[in-house]
């Protein structure tokens, strides 16, 4: 699962893209022009960005160049009917990583998505495994200690987020951001009852702790087992 930034000005076709991300999973913010985009770059992290090129006000290589100059690294996939070898010049050396022409089939979008979502080496097979939990990011499964867990489709995506990111501290702020859209209604609070709730699944406590927390800091996943638990928020 991946959070997208969709930048589609053809309403008809955003709406078909973005049936077809969330189909696969991914969280996707949809916007139409490139003022929004840059708002929306600013403001909110993404693991993808799809950018078409002619857009109502700014146009998608400007957006990625002014993206790129102030330090953006979000890989960016363009889209546009502008197939000559000259215009894919253009579009790749603006920044963007890769460059789709239209028309093009489903199947090949969401390869491209896959392959520029595609994590570190470490983790790039589908089963990812921190300490007795195994995450299976195709099937969709979580096994630990040979128990197979239930979990909901935002309870899978949290703690898919810390598995993907070992010893990392996410804010409450920061996984709201990440795994929820930004138009959601969703809140801090939201969050902390996924997170209870996960780790209640996974039996996770003090005599068998995985999920970590420290005052200020956020929540984290110890790719080693540790003797003491951390201070709980």
């Amino acid at each position: 699962m991946a959070k997208i930034l969709l930048v589609e000005d053809d309403h008809n076709l955003a709406f078909l893209l973005k049936m077809q991300l969330e189909h696969e999973r991914h969280l996707v913010d949809e916007v139409h022009c490139g003022i929004d985009a840059l708002g929306n770059l600013k403001d909110h992290a993404y693991d993808l960005v799809i950018m078409d090129w002619m857009l109502p006000d700014v146009s998608g290589v400007d957006v990625i160049r002014k993206f790129r100059n102030i330090g953006g690294r979000t890989p960016i996939l363009m889209l546009t009917a502008k197939g000559a070898p000259e215009d894919m010049a253009t579009g790749l050396d603006s920044g963007a990583d890769d460059y789709l022409v239209k028309p093009f089939h489903p199947t090949e979008l969401g390869a491209r998505v896959r392959a520029l979502i595609r994590r570190p080496a470490a983790f790039a097979g589908k089963v990812i495994q921190i300490q007795d939990i195994e995450l299976d990011t195709v099937n969709f499964r979580v096994v630990r200690q040979e128990k197979e867990i239930e979990l909901t489709s935002k309870e899978f995506a949290l703690l898919e987020l810390l598995m993907r990111h070992p010893n990392q501290s996410f804010s409450l702020e920061q996984i709201l951001d990440r795994l929820w859209q930004s138009d959601s209604s969703a809140s801090i609070d939201t969050v902390r009852t996924h997170m209870k709730t996960l780790r209640k699944k996974i039996g996770d406590n003090e005599e068998n702790a995985i999920i970590r927390t420290k005052r200020g800091m956020g929540y984290r996943i110890m790719e080693q087992p540790t003797r003491s638990a951390d201070v709980e928020e």
